[in-house]
Formats: structure tokens, C-alpha cells, sequence
């Protein structure tokens, strides 16, 4: 699992890019294998990035900002109603919520959701993340509600989850598919998936430019054929609940998505 974990890209504000020239920034090109493409990337550094992200999730915690995303400051609140739909229907289902928010960082769906949330008989949230960001939010965001882990074992032993998050996370994993076949292994009763770009003809991999405003890095990113991807959770015992386009930038090509599995009987 650390194999994984230091494979990860941290997600950017992918919205932003709305508003940015396309000619200069966002995803380019289309490579047939992670390893071309990394070759063509600069990387990124994760001390700029997690001093930058703790930031702003410190602000939101102070009540200076609605909420954050990618270390992205918004004034107003803005709710992902999909997500929070797909979390309440898994409580629905015992009366229980815990979800391991897998690459979580700070806690940015935590914050910009938990008053739809914090109010549930049985809440908790568990984010797995890298170790500076675990250190991190142990020492100061960490509370009854909101948990930091090293790894999935940790995090599973402790509350126990029932639902998977993965929100933006899967195209920026060097081998998402070994990744899934590990946490599908777990048997979470409902896996969201969110902020995800999805292509109709066969899989690629992109480089994508992040703007300098932001933090100057680039790095692969995945595209991948929704068909194929929803087959590897059927033959797994997964049905499909629903699905959504979410907030991130579209194009002719691809779009960006979520989609709700369970394995529970509807």
C-alpha cells in the first residue's frame, strides 16, 4: 500500500481551469502509458503543496471561508448534492455513516459538508493520506468526528467504514485498477466515486499543466472508458446506483463524473 501511496498525485482545483486560457494549462496529450508521460512531466512539490493546503484548511476551520478545495479558498457555501445524497442513502441503509475518505487531505469534503452530517446518530469519517498530511491532521484538525490515518488497516480497525470516498484520486494512481482490486478486497457496502475523468472510446493518459497561480507542477493523469470501468465493479458483486456529472471542467471528449456502488441488495 506505501507503493501506492507515494504514487499519488495531489489533486488540483480542476474547476479553475474554467477560467483559464486552455491553451497554456490543463490536460495535454495522449500518451499510452504512465512512464511516457511521467518522462514529459515536472512533478510537484509536496511541501509547497500541503504548506498551501494547510493554509486554507486552517481558514475554513476558523470560519474565515466556507470551504476549500485543492487549497482553493470559497467565501460562499457550495454543496456537491450528489455526493451528499450517495452518503446519506448509505446511512439509510443501518442507520450508520462511516466513510474512509481515501487521499482526503485535510479534510476538505468534511468541511465543506458536515452540516448535513455532523447531526447523524453515527458519523465518522477516516482519512487515509500520506504521512506529512496524517501529521498534520492529527496535530490540528483532528476531532470527535474527523480521524487522520497512515493506511487502510489503521483507519478500518478504528470506525469501522462502510462507505469508500475516492474523489479525485483514481487518475492520478500510477495502476488504478491494482489499487481498487485492494480496496474492493475490504468489502465497503457503498463506494463513491467522484471528480473522475471519463472517455468513451479506449483509456489514455494525460499530462496535466497546473497553473502557476495554484502551485507550478505537472504530472500524468488518467482518462478512462466508463464502460470498462464500471464492468471491473459488476464482475466484483458491485452494481452501479447512480451516476452524475460533477463540477469539474467538460469537454467533447470527456467529462468528468461520479458514481454510486453498493453491494447491498436495493
Amino acid at each position: 500500500m506505501k507503493k501506492f501511496l507515494k504514487s499519488i498525485i495531489p489533486p488540483i482545483l480542476l474547476s479553475l481551469f474554467n477560467k483559464i486560457k486552455p491553451s497554456r494549462y490543463g490536460w495535454k496529450g495522449e500518451y499510452k502509458t504512465w512512464v511516457e508521460a511521467s518522462r514529459q512531466s515536472t512533478g510537484y512539490s509536496e511541501e509547497l503543496i500541503i504548506k498551501k493546503v494547510r493554509e486554507s484548511a486552517m481558514a475554513v476551520k476558523l470560519g474565515l471561508a466556507a470551504y476549500e478545495r485543492d487549497s482553493i479558498l470559497f467565501k460562499d457555501a457550495k454543496y456537491n448534492w450528489p455526493l451528499l445524497t450517495a452518503l446519506l442513502f448509505s446511512y439509510s441503509k443501518k442507520n450508520y455513516l462511516s466513510i474512509i475518505d481515501f487521499v482526503g487531505s485535510l479534510g476538505s469534503s468534511y468541511y465543506q459538508h458536515k452540516k448535513y452530517l455532523t447531526h447523524l446518530k453515527i458519523f465518522k469519517l477516516g482519512i487515509v493520506e500520506q504521512p506529512n498530511f496524517v501529521k498534520v491532521g492529527k496535530r490540528e484538525f483532528e476531532n470527535n468526528n474527523l480521524k487522520f490515518f497512515n493506511n487502510i488497516e489503521e483507519c478500518n480497525k478504528e470506525i469501522n467504514p462502510n462507505t469508500l470516498l475516492l474523489s479525485a484520486v483514481l487518475q492520478y494512481i500510477e495502476e488504478p485498477y491494482k489499487l481498487l482490486e485492494i480496496l474492493l478486497s475490504y468489502n465497503y457496502e457503498t463506494i463513491i466515486i467522484d471528480r473522475t475523468p471519463f472517455v468513451l472510446n479506449s483509456e489514455y493518459v494525460s499530462i496535466q499543466h497546473v497553473p502557476p497561480q495554484i502551485y507550478d507542477a505537472s504530472y500524468p493523469c488518467w482518462f478512462f472508458n466508463e464502460k470498462k470501468f464500471r464492468s471491473f465493479f459488476l464482475k466484483r458483486g458491485y452494481n452501479l446506483i447512480d451516476k452524475f456529472e460533477t463540477i469539474e471542467f467538460t469537454s467533447p471528449e470527456y467529462k468528468f463524473k461520479g458514481l454510486i456502488f453498493s453491494n447491498l441488495l436495493i
